[in-house]
C-alpha cells in the first residue's frame, strides 16, 4: 500500500486518521487510546494504541490492523502516495492512568500516584464514578525495603492525579498479570519502577509483550 499522511502530517493527518480510525476502533469493541502520525526518512509511521476492560492480545492486535489498513485503502486518493507503516499496540505499563478507564482497568495493580499534592503508593482496590478505592502502602522507599499496609484511602477524581502501574517482583494472591511480574529469588519483596529494574536482563514490559503489530505497505 502507498498511502501515507503524506506532506499533511502532524496535527492535521492526526485529526484525519483519528475521525476515520474511531468508529472503526469502537465497532470492534476497543478504545482508541493514542494516535501518532510521525516522519521516518522517506516514510511515515502511523501508531495506533488500542485497549478494553479484558485486554488486548495478539490476535486482537492483528484484528483491528487488518481493519484499519483497510480504511488506510479506501482513503488512499485522500491522503497521498508515500510509503507508510501501520503499527497498531496495547498500551505498555509506563502508559499514565488519567481516565476512569484506566483505574478500572488496572484494578489489583499497583500504582503509585499524587492525591491533593500527596504521594501514594497504592494497590486499586475499587473503581466507581466517584473515584478510586487505594490500600495504601507505606515505607519500602529504598530498594529491598518492605512496604507495610496503611489502610484503604477512597480518592475522588478531583482529588486524584494520575497513576503509574508499577511493575512488581512478588506476585500478590490472585494477581492478575503474571506478564507484569517477575518472580525472583526469595529476597523480599522489591518494588521496581515503571521502567523495570536496571540491575535484571528480566524487564517486563506490556508492550513487549503486545508487539506492535507492523505491516510495509
Amino acid at each position: 500500500m502507498s498511502t501515507s499522511p503524506g506532506s499533511r502530517s502532524g496535527p492535521v493527518a492526526t485529526e484525519r486518521l483519528t475521525a476515520w480510525f474511531a468508529p472503526v476502533v469502537a465497532d470492534a469493541g476497543y478504545d482508541l487510546e493514542d494516535l501518532d502520525v510521525r516522519a521516518a526518512g522517506n516514510r511515515f509511521v502511523v501508531r495506533v494504541v488500542v485497549d478494553r476492560d479484558s485486554g488486548v492480545s495478539l490476535d486482537d492486535v492483528a484484528e483491528v490492523s487488518r481493519a484499519l489498513s483497510d480504511v488506510l485503502d479506501a482513503e488512499d486518493d485522500d491522503l497521498g502516495r508515500s510509503p507508510y507503516v501501520l503499527e497498531v499496540t496495547s498500551p505498555g505499563v509506563d502508559r499514565p492512568l488519567t481516565l476512569p478507564r484506566h483505574w478500572r482497568r488496572n484494578v489489583g495493580r499497583l500504582v503509585t500516584t499524587t492525591a491533593v499534592g500527596e504521594q501514594l503508593v497504592g494497590r486499586v482496590v475499587s473503581v466507581d464514578d466517584d473515584g478510586v478505592v487505594l490500600a495504601v502502602e507505606k515505607g519500602g522507599a529504598k530498594k529491598g525495603q518492605v512496604r507495610k499496609p496503611a489502610g484503604n484511602r477512597t480518592l475522588t477524581w478531583a482529588e486524584l492525579g494520575e497513576g503509574r502501574v508499577q511493575v512488581e517482583f512478588n506476585r500478590p494472591a490472585g494477581h492478575r498479570d503474571a506478564h507484569l511480574v517477575h518472580e525472583g529469588p526469595d529476597e523480599g519483596p522489591d518494588e521496581g519502577s515503571d521502567e523495570g529494574p536496571d540491575d535484571t536482563d528480566d524487564d517486563l514490559d506490556a508492550d513487549d509483550e503486545l508487539d506492535a503489530a507492523e505491516g510495509e505497505q
